[in-house]
């Protein structure tokens, strides 16, 4: 019973997800990317501590590893998508001088 519970919980979370990625307007999507940056650096604590706290064998410690490694990516890609969006509304330097 406690998995089925749990699997309609991440089939509801997926669609309410992509119903309310869908209608972000194109304005907020930078401020929206920051929050989920943030949300992927608690992953990644967790993640860590997960790591350092299991001791229930291998087939944990691997997968929390790549579960850190993952989030990193995450995180990094993020503030890299953030940084060139927001790039693109700075002014932009005259080069001839």
């Amino acid at each position: 019973m406690n998995t089925i519970l749990l699997v309609f919980i991440f089939v509801i979370a997926a669609f309410l997800g992509k119903e309310l990625i869908s209608k972000v307007p194109s304005q907020l999507h930078t401020p929206l990317m920051s929050a989920t940056n943030a949300i992927s650096g608690i992953t990644v604590v967790g993640a860590l501590v997960v790591c350092a706290v299991s001791s229930s064998g291998t087939l944990s410690m691997i997968l929390s590893f790549i579960a850190v490694v993952l989030a990193t990516i995450n995180v990094v890609g993020g503030y890299m998508v953030t940084e060139r969006m927001l790039g693109m509304f700075s002014k932009k330097k005259d080069k001839s001088k």
